[in-house]
């Protein structure tokens, strides 16, 4: 199996228990909700 690698819009690598702020809108699939730009996410996993 292959392992996922998810990078930054700077092209970074991302590590589990990076935290990571939005640039656009995110729709959250499966409900109605909206995630902001300039949301901050932290613990990203």
């Amino acid at each position: 199996m292959t392992d996922i690698i998810v990078k930054d819009s700077n092209g970074s690598q991302l590590h589990d228990g990076d935290s990571v702020t939005l640039i656009k809108d995110l729709k959250v699939k499966g409900t109605s909700e909206t995630l902001k730009r300039g949301t901050l996410v932290k613990g990203f996993a």
